[in-house]
């Protein structure tokens, strides 16, 4: 791809993200992301540090690591725009050709939109059947982030997503990932509602009382796709106490194969999902195979929603901070990226 076909593909990337409303902005003091927008940013300031950083006889890794894990997603999209204004190069571009290996997947990934960096994920995964990765994305994000997502996917593969995921999967997992993708997920309210709580738990459990010889499948799928996660471990729990069974143990009792896979990894983030990424995050590390893709992909996306939890989730399943676990398992520069997004000890 020529540098103008790049640069003209960024900008309509950009063009369509500021006619979408924009999701919903969680990068503020007080939040539970490691990464908050720059108190002092100064845009010039630092598309010129980033020039300097490039334009020498040797690039200077740590200034941009160190650059770029400090300003929020759309403080770095403000300095792409004002380098591509300045300069009349891509950015992202720019940083490809002086960053390889793990860590300049690490560095484009910070400086991609965060409804393309996701749609390029989803991309990836489709072609690797990748169902984890798949529900990981889309059961965490908002309805906005997935129209977003939806907008991406479009502009960027010229192909909808839908009908990418039909001609890729099939049966049980295919069925979830179109309910996902509608963005139908209610948000929590605060409010516990007892009576959908027992009439979800009776759509689960089924006419048989949980015993009716198979599980109904739609009804399943629309549950776990439409309820908020806070309301469906109240359900669990109440399914539980009504059949003697927890969720996982129904679905390998009803389901098999890759439907019985989906069905597990979904209520696994759904139950507790900072502990389901602090789990991916070991396993893309000491896992019998090893993800660095998964590693950037989760400490990226999170840095700003919710990285905190997942660090206290790591350290107490693991007995080790994700700081240090870091620290330990990675080295040179790679490392200095992935601890600029963990941030801190968690003593």
């Amino acid at each position: 791809m020529s540098l103008v076909n790049g640069v003209e593909r960024r900008s309509l990337v950009k063009e369509i993200l500021r006619h979408l409303p924009l999701a919903d902005k969680t990068a503020v003091w007080g939040t539970l992301g490691t990464i908050r927008p720059h108190l002092n940013f100064e845009v010039e300031k630092d598309v010129h540090a980033l020039l300097d950083a490039v334009s020498g006889k040797g690039v200077e890794y740590v200034t941009v690591i160190d650059l770029l894990t400090n300003r929020s997603n759309e403080q770095r999209q403000q300095i792409a725009e004002e380098f591509l204004n300045f300069t009349k190069q891509d950015l992202l571009k720019t940083l490809e050709a002086a960053f390889s290996g793990h860590l300049e997947g690490v560095i484009t990934g910070l400086l991609k939109p965060a409804a393309q960096f996701d749609a390029h994920e989803i991309n990836l995964a489709l072609k690797g059947l990748e169902a984890d990765t798949l529900l990981e994305i889309l059961s965490t994000r908002t309805s906005q982030q997935l129209r977003e997502i939806l907008g991406c996917y479009k502009h960027d593969f010229s192909l909808d997503l839908e009908k990418d995921i039909a001609s890729r999967t099939s049966g049980f997992l295919q069925s979830l990932l179109d309910a996902l993708i509608k963005g139908n997920r209610e948000r929590y309210s605060g409010v516990i509602d007892y009576v959908l709580i027992r009439q979800d738990t009776q759509a689960l459990a089924g006419p048989g009382g949980g015993d009716p010889g198979r599980l109904d499948e739609s009804e399943w799928i629309r549950i776990l796709t439409e309820r908020s996660p806070q309301h469906l471990n109240r359900v669990f729990i109440w399914y539980h106490k009504k059949t003697g069974l927890q969720v996982e143990e129904a679905m390998k009792k009803y389901l098999e194969g890759k439907a019985l896979e989906a069905g597990l990894t979904l209520v696994s983030i759904l139950r507790n999902t900072p502990l389901y990424f602090a789990t991916k995050l070991y396993q893309a590390v000491k896992g019998p195979e090893t993800s660095p893709r998964t590693l950037a992909r989760i400490l990226i996306s999170r840095s700003e929603t919710d990285l905190l939890s997942i660090r206290s989730e790591f350290r107490k399943h693991y007995g080790i901070s994700l700081y240090s676990f870091l620290q330990a398992e990675m080295n040179g520069n790679y490392q200095t990226a992935l601890l600029g997004l963990c941030r801190a000890e968690d003593l």
